[in-house]
């Protein structure tokens, strides 16, 4: 192996793990120990940063610094990367590639259907900025457009972004509510610069993380008995839902959904009988519901009836 090659391969392997010893390196390379110093040197030379602590338990790390260090992937890294890259930079890395691994590619991008996006855009630069106010404990102050559509100021202490693929969320304590909230991110409009340094405090565990993310993302909630056992209704829901069982053939939970519509529409694949609790929209929203299958139903009758022979 020629020393070019060799510095690549190096650059590999410490993009590949975090530490390494020297006969390590040396054992993979075939070399000596003497010239992976020798190596460290040149890479150094060229502006790589490669940290090295001495000792038995030494080793070499690839460190941060002013040079970016090629980003070396094998076959199924490289393939891997290429598949989850969408627009501009596909064309960029497919350059790159040998033709075998192109070929690869390119049939797995013909064979798939990708499907729009249901979440909204965020700006890059929002999320930036949040992660930043994230890492450096800044209070974020920006304006929050809720689901009605009103504006209200807010200020509030962040610690999380969490994506769930179709949005972006911002998980912070808001002291005005004396509560950890969740905003969505493209609902929020930043000013800047950010307010004051906080104190973190522990972050909520992650199922109360996860069921704030739910709960930010419904315009509508109603309380409903469901006439069946509380497994038959987690088994027919779409997402987890905390479910109160009340006895072995009943349980009580407050699904949510955009609207009251929707969700009389979801109710029904529970396939099992229900009681609405206090919340009247729903209820007009499933009398509709279940009169407009009515008249199907009705006006099949009808036409099997009128086809029929006496």
């Amino acid at each position: 192996m020629d020393t070019a090659a060799r510095l690549l391969r190096l650059l590999s392997l410490l993009q590949a793990r975090r530490d390494w010893t020297g006969p390590s390196l040396a054992e993979r390379l075939g070399v000596t120990t003497r010239t992976i110093r020798h190596d460290i040197g040149r890479l150094r030379s060229l502006g790589y940063p490669v940290d090295a602590r001495p000792g038995v338990a030494g080793g070499y790390r690839l460190g941060t610094g002013p040079a970016l260090p090629p980003l070396l992937l094998d076959s199924d890294e490289a393939v891997a990367v290429a598949v989850n890259l969408r627009g501009a930079a596909l064309p960029k890395l497919e350059q790159l590639l040998p033709p075998h691994l192109r070929h690869r590619v390119r049939a797995v991008q013909s064979a798939t259907v990708l499907l729009p996006s249901p979440g909204p855009p965020v700006d890059p630069e929002v999320l930036t900025h949040i992660a930043y106010a994230c890492e450096a404990h800044e209070r974020l102050r920006f304006d929050y457009r809720d689901h009605a559509g009103t504006v209200s100021r807010r200020d509030a202490e962040p610690y999380r972004l969490v994506h769930d693929q179709r949005r972006w969320y911002l998980l912070a304590w808001d002291p005005s509510r004396d509560d950890w909230r969740t905003f969505r991110a493209d609902r929020m409009t930043l000013h800047i610069p950010n307010g004051p340094r906080f104190t973190p405090r522990p972050v909520p565990p992650s199922p109360d993380v996860a069921r704030g993310l739910r709960e930010a993302t419904w315009r509508y909630r109603a309380r409903v008995i469901v006439h069946a056992p509380a497994a038959h209704v987690r088994a027919r829901l779409p997402i987890a839902t905390e479910i109160e069982p009340l006895a072995d053939d009943r349980c009580a939970f407050t699904p949510g959904s955009d609207s009251p519509e929707m969700l009389a529409l979801w109710l029904g694949f529970l396939g099992a009988d229900f009681e609405v609790v206090d919340a009247p929209e729903l209820l007009a929203a499933v009398r509709d519901l279940a009169a407009r299958y009515a008249a199907v139903t009705a006006a099949a009758d009808t036409r099997r009836s009128a086809t029929t022979p006496p």
